[in-house]
């Protein structure tokens, strides 16, 4: 349908009968059962350690320090008074560590790249390999924090940008190794590939808050919450506008909240991800789950993202009470291929307020028109409550395929008051649009004039 002003009022009787309504006691049973990290009493000042905060001096040493006088106390706080500290190299967790970042703090991170080796394991778009380290990195640990209102600088806006272009090789090995059941002990990357790290990463950790601090100039990934479980991050804010500076990436996660968090960023707000292919598919006892998103103000490429790696599944997706503080290329976007396999369900979006996107709601089986073999299962996705001024494109989109259809798609109260066009829907399967206006609201018929 291609009408700049069209009226889309479509009641429908279908098999699953009606709206579902927002769970909101399945989402008080998550925030209830995530539990915040217990710091012992212990704390150091980065200061005490040989820190300076005159943004010249190398501070790796003095950080090193402290995390290592935290892990003879049995963890404490690591005190960050306010001062920029250049580090050369990355920051590695111990568990029951809160790092402190206070206001008028800055961590700023030197973008030499062999500063992050040796290589440490993790995971670059969906597949486990040995890479550089992550700027600020924690493997299984439980109970850590990163609080206060100072900022961590990633410095990825020179060395690290430029990997952009040089990353295809790398790229293009890891998912041949992803497919070809390689050992992940022999994926070892790193120096000559160009495969950037993340700022933060968290893989297989428990018990994880961060709060508070603003996350700037990530060289690749912000934040990436791998394989960890009892997250909460609230009131944080961004400016990264770098290559692929995706604000929070939950992987292989469970029972995590994302809430009154400013965004803006160059790449997905929030991207939901669980591994890439066959990698993934294995991995199907450890799906992402139990995500609540709310109160957050949306910036950048697309607000929240689902996929594209989802190979081993996305379920229990809550997203309300959002709005956009600036232009979004897409409000929710869902999208897969037939390389991924896996599924998408139980995903719950209500009370979102849009301003210009490109297309305001999106579901795709069909990312890039990639892969075979493999179509992903989409189903019992529920919009509600959800309004755009402007769709430059398209107000919504289902796009499923003849053998694997979407569905079980709801959408309850939606307005978009302008798109280009209205609705494309294709093999999908019981759609229920109750109260969908896209265009100008028609009101009573216009009588004949006599």
């Amino acid at each position: 349908m291609n009408f700049k002003y069209l009226f889309f009022l479509l009641i429908s009787c279908v098999s699953f009968a009606q709206n579902t309504p927002f769970p909101s006691g399945k989402v008080d049973e998550i925030v209830h059962r995530i539990q915040l990290p217990v710091i012992p009493a212990y704390q150091i000042n980065i200061l005490k350690t040989g820190a300076k905060g005159d943004s010249i001096y190398d501070n790796k040493k003095a950080f090193d320090k402290a995390m290592a006088l935290c892990k003879k106390n049995n963890g404490g706080t690591i005190i960050v008074p306010k001062g920029i500290y250049k580090i050369n190299g990355p920051i590695h967790f111990v568990s029951n560590v809160n790092l402190k970042i206070e206001k008028g703090a800055k961590i700023k991170f030197s973008d030499n790249p062999k500063d992050y080796l040796p290589m440490v394991l993790t995971s670059w778009e969906g597949t486990m390999l040995y890479n550089y380290s992550p700027l600020i990195y924690a493997y299984q640990c439980n109970n850590i924090a990163i609080t206060g209102e100072g900022t961590i600088d990633g410095e990825g806006g020179k060395t690290w940008k430029s990997f952009k272009a040089k990353e295809n090789a790398g790229k293009n090995l890891s998912r041949d190794m992803n497919h070809n059941n390689v050992p992940i002990e022999e994926r070892k990357l790193g120096d000559g590939y160009f495969l950037r790290p993340q700022m933060i990463q968290f893989f297989k950790c428990k018990n994880i808050l961060v709060e508070n601090v603003r996350i700037e100039n990530s060289p690749f990934w912000c934040l990436h919450l791998l394989k960890s479980e009892s997250i909460t991050v609230r009131g944080i804010s961004y400016k990264s506008l770098n290559y692929n500076n995706d604000g929070i990436d939950p992987e292989y996660a469970k029972d995590v909240l994302i809430e009154n968090v400013n965004f803006d960023n160059g790449d997905d707000n929030v991207a939901i991800k669980a591994g890439r292919d066959h990698e993934g598919r294995a991995n199907t006892a450890t799906p992402s789950e139990n995500i609540v998103i709310r109160n957050c103000n949306f910036k950048g490429l697309h607000g929240v993202v689902i996929g594209s790696e989802m190979s081993a599944g996305v379920q229990n997706v809550f997203v309300e009470n959002c709005k956009t503080a600036g232009y979004l290329k897409r409000g929710i976007y869902i999208k897969t291929n037939a390389d991924r396999g896996g599924y998408v369900k139980n995903i719950f979006v209500n009370n979102i307020q849009l301003d210009e996107v490109e297309d305001c709601l999106y579901i795709t089986a069909n990312y890039h028109g990639e892969g075979k073999g493999f179509q992903s299962e989409i189903s019992n996705v529920h919009f509600s409550n959800i309004t755009s001024n402007k769709a430059t494109e398209s107000g919504i989109v289902i796009q499923g395929f003849p053998e694997k259809k979407i569905q079980n798609i709801s959408l309850n109260n939606i307005e978009i008051k302008e798109a280009k066009n209205a609705i494309s829907n294709e093999n999908a399967e019981n759609v229920l649009m109750t109260d969908v206006f896209i265009g100008k609201k028609a009101t009573v018929p216009t009588a004949v004039t006599p």
